[in-house]
């Protein structure tokens, strides 16, 4: 036993003594571009671990080829590889004696199939040898197939298909049918490897272009516009621009680019001019050739005036007007006066023998002998030719003398007060303006009682009278560069206006009257401005006034008692003031009496309801007090009444009967009494047949959306009060608890309310007192029988109302008289007869 352990012991020192090499791979197979790492390991203790490459040369890093080495171990890694790192490789280790030992890896390198520009889609000009491109190499040398239309192109004789030697495709005169997707297949039959590439071919066709019209003609100047056109074809479409003089025309607001389906391009020429005119070239591009076609604008020039001037002339002298015009062909010129519309030719002579016209070769003249205001204005001068007309405007302008526009030349005035005395001058040149006082010039500064306020063409000379040597004659003297004239103003002292007279009554009612009058015959030199009417009642000693609007000779008298005698007198105001009054009249404003029937006018109301529009007409002298409507279906004998207050303007009749013939009597109330009844009918429509999808028909979007809100906020709350009373829980339940534990503070409070309630009510009963009463006890008093201002519709109920005597249905449920029920809490009664119910 003991020999067989030495022997061991041994064997295990001898093989830590020899150095053991291994590589992870014998034998790798790798292709063009791809990458590999071999591992190296060493059993002993190496001193050094060296790879060396199929050249023997050792391996050093580099950025492709990295060699990682730690203790007994060392990677090679080789990336991207290349054909040239094909060979064998060895790994050598050597330990502290120099013995060595290696291990070997063979590396083959192949290039699998690689296609090498190749291009899609390849494009090549119609009629051409085409020669479609498929570069793929690999190792073995591939096989290479083409496909179209997933038929296989085999090489045969007297086909335009043929697949040359470099494995590209050729196609003879290739042609717009020869379009499509073509397969390039490549196969290594060695690696059962293949791989293909879809080529599309697209075959250019040179433009080809033509002009619907060669030739067009247009006229300068004349806001025209002339569009030519291009018809192309081609594949791909052409581009098609516009030249002229060699240049490219491009789009502005003048020159305007458009095209349409069917390969149609448009130039439009817009606001054609005289430098228009020449050649055009419509030219057609695409990545098969060029194509130009040629288009010819002829510009015809319009008659265009060249030269018309503003001419000035005096009064009585002679004008001489001149108009020179140009054209192809040359025009003819003519004039035209603007005041009356009359022409003149060449020879034309006026009427009166004054205006003559001499034309020749684009040129005219117009002469005006005697020059007088009429003349003045415009004149045209009109070019005119075969190809159209041209105009243009001149004014003559005539200076005169001085002459004077108001005949208004005597002002009244009184001591004190200002008046404006207006010299209103027109002129040509503007006339300067002086006045004068008995041969004495008035100075522009201002003085005690004048001063000058001056305008172009007025002077304005503003006098205020300080005593009797103010008043008299004023001279106002124009003057400018053709004359001067003068003209004469008279201040007069003014007095108060007369007496009105014809003093008269109209319109008399209870509280009104309307005074109407005539002006009086002077109104002393001065404007009136207003009227003065004074009334008061005999036994009376004051007078009350009323002023009138400006100069209206009518004027309304307000607030008069009834059944009164009145005197009235009248009298005018200046600015001087108030003249004599005129004789004084006596009128007597009418006694009360009861109203008028009102007018009345129906309206539609909401649901089973009608809305009567009431309006006054006359109150009688005293104010309505209310309206006593009554209403009551045709077929039926039962009367309702409603109330309604004086002061409402409508009074609405609910709950109706659908499809029901109505009749109603409305009468008016004042203290006096009742006035006559005014009769109204009316007819309810049928019953609406509401249905879900009529509703919701008509509703829109954002009002379904809210139905929807509210119909799930309703569902909401249903459920907090189920948890509320089953689970005592919920959003209800907060504010439950939140609100009992305040009670303890309100509660006394509450106790000291429901105490005082009962004993306001005095025998502690919490229901109104109701009293029951008849129409007849209703509308007179039980003493005298006068009629009693009971309380209206409008007074607020303690209760809700009842429901009407009638059903919908029309079925009567009680035909009582009419009842009146008065309840009686916290101050207040309501009276409703017409609706009262059982």
């Amino acid at each position: 036993m003991i020999p067989k352990l030495v022997l061991l012991g041994l064997l295990v020192c001898s093989s830590q003594a020899v150095l053991q090499v291994s590589i992870s791979l014998n034998k790798v197979e790798l292709s063009v571009g791809e990458s590999k790492f071999f591992t190296c390991t060493v059993i002993g203790e190496p001193v050094s671990l060296t790879w060396f490459n199929p050249q023997g040369e050792p391996v050093v890093s580099t950025q492709r080829v990295v060699l990682h080495t730690e203790g007994p171990r060392s990677r090679l890694t080789i990336y991207n590889a290349i054909v040239e790192d094909a060979g064998i490789y060895r790994c050598q280790a050597k330990d502290a004696k120099g013995h060595s030992q290696e291990a070997t890896v063979v590396l083959e390198i192949y290039q699998k199939l690689t296609f090498r520009s190749v291009q899609t889609p390849q494009e090549f000009r119609q009629g051409e040898d085409a020669e479609v491109v498929c570069d793929v190499i690999s190792s073995p040398v591939p096989a290479v197939s083409w496909f179209y239309k997933n038929k296989e192109i085999l090489s045969e004789a007297n086909n335009r298909f043929q697949v040359l030697p470099n494995n590209n495709l050729q196609i003879l005169r290739v042609g717009k049918s020869d379009e499509g997707l073509y397969r390039c297949e490549a196969r290594v039959e060695a690696r059962g490897e293949i791989d293909f590439r879809d080529i599309a071919v697209v075959v250019n066709v040179p433009p080809v272009l033509s002009v619907p019209q060669q030739s067009f003609n247009a006229t300068a100047d004349a806001d025209e516009s002339v569009t030519f056109t291009c018809i192309t074809s081609g594949s791909p479409d052409p581009e098609v621009t516009w030249h002229r003089k060699g240049q490219q025309i491009e789009a502005s607001e003048q020159h305007v680019l458009s095209s349409l389906e069917g390969g149609r391009s448009m130039l439009t020429v817009r606001n054609v001019g005289q430098g228009d005119g020449g050649p055009y070239t419509c030219r057609a591009t695409n990545k098969a050739g060029v194509l130009e076609s040629e288009l010819a604008l002829k510009v015809f020039v319009r008659p265009h005036i060249t030269q018309l001037r503003n001419v000035t002339a005096v009064e009585g002298s002679a004008a001489l007007i001149s108009c020179s015009a140009e054209g192809e062909p040359m025009p003819e010129v003519s004039w035209r006066r603007a005041s009356d519309g009359q022409s003149f030719s060449n020879g034309d002579k006026s009427a009166d023998g004054r205006v003559e016209v001499r034309s020749g070769h684009g040129r005219s003249t117009l002469t005006i002998a005697g020059v007088r205001l009429t003349d003045l204005g415009i004149f045209h001068c009109e070019a005119q030719s075969r190809i159209g007309a041209h105009q243009k405007s001149m004014y003559l302008d005539i200076e005169y003398a001085p002459k004077f526009q108001n005949n208004h030349t005597i002002f009244y005035s009184w001591e004190g007060n200002p008046v404006n005395i207006s010299c209103e001058v027109m002129s040509n040149p503007t006339a300067t303006i002086l006045w004068r006082r008995e041969r004495y010039t008035i100075s522009n500064e201002a003085t005690a009682n004048t001063r000058l306020h001056s305008a172009p063409g007025r002077s304005l000379l503003e006098v205020t009278p300080l005593s009797e040597r103010d008043f008299g004659r004023y001279n106002c003297t124009a003057r400018n560069n053709i004359g001067a004239r003068y003209q004469e103003f008279i201040l007069a002292q003014a007095d108060v206006p007369s007496n009105p007279y014809s003093v008269r009554l109209s319109a008399v009612a209870q509280r009104i009257a309307t005074v109407a009058f005539t002006k009086p015959e002077s109104h002393g030199g001065v404007p009136i401005g207003h009227y003065v009417v004074n009334y008061k009642e005999p036994a009376h000693q004051e007078w009350r006034s009323v002023r009138s609007h400006g100069v209206q000779t009518t004027v309304v008298l307000s607030s008069l008692e009834p059944n009164t005698t009145y005197e009235v007198r009248v009298a005018a105001v200046n600015g001087k003031g108030q003249g004599e009054y005129s004789r004084t009249e006596t009128f007597q404003t009418l006694p009360i009496r009861e109203p008028s029937p009102p007018i009345v006018n129906g309206q539609r109301g909401v649901g089973k309801a009608y809305r009567l529009v009431l309006t006054k007409r006359d109150d009688g002298g005293m104010p309505i007090v209310e309206y006593i409507v009554k209403y009551k279906p045709d077929k039926e004998d039962q009367w309702m009444t409603k109330l309604v207050p004086g002061m409402n303007e409508f009074a609405m009749l609910q709950p109706l009967q659908w499809n029901t013939h109505y009749s109603v009597e409305i009468t008016a109330r004042n203290i006096k009494g009742l006035s006559e009844p005014t009769l109204f009918t009316f007819r309810m429509p049928q019953k609406p047949d509401i249905t879900a999808d009529s509703l919701f028909s008509s509703l829109g979007l954002g009002a379904v959306v809210g139905l929807g809100v509210a119909a799930v906020l309703l569902l909401l709350v249903l459920v907090d009060v189920s948890c509320f009373f089953l689970r005592q829980c919920g959003l209800l339940m907060c504010l439950t608890r939140r609100l009992c534990s305040r009670k303890s503070a309100t509660s006394a409070k509450g106790k000291d309310l429901e105490e005082g309630k009962a004993a306001y009510l005095g025998d502690g009963s919490k229901e109104p007192i109701v009293e029951m009463r008849t129409e007849e006890e209703r509308i007179t008093s039980a003493d005298d029988g006068s009629p009693v201002n009971e309380p209206t519709e409008t007074t607020p109920l303690t209760e809700p109302e009842k429901l009407p005597l009638k059903e919908e249905n029309g079925k009567e449920v009680l035909k009582p008289d009419t009842i009146e029920i008065k309840v009686h809490g916290e101050n207040s009664h309501h009276t409703n007869a017409a609706d009262s119910k059982a």
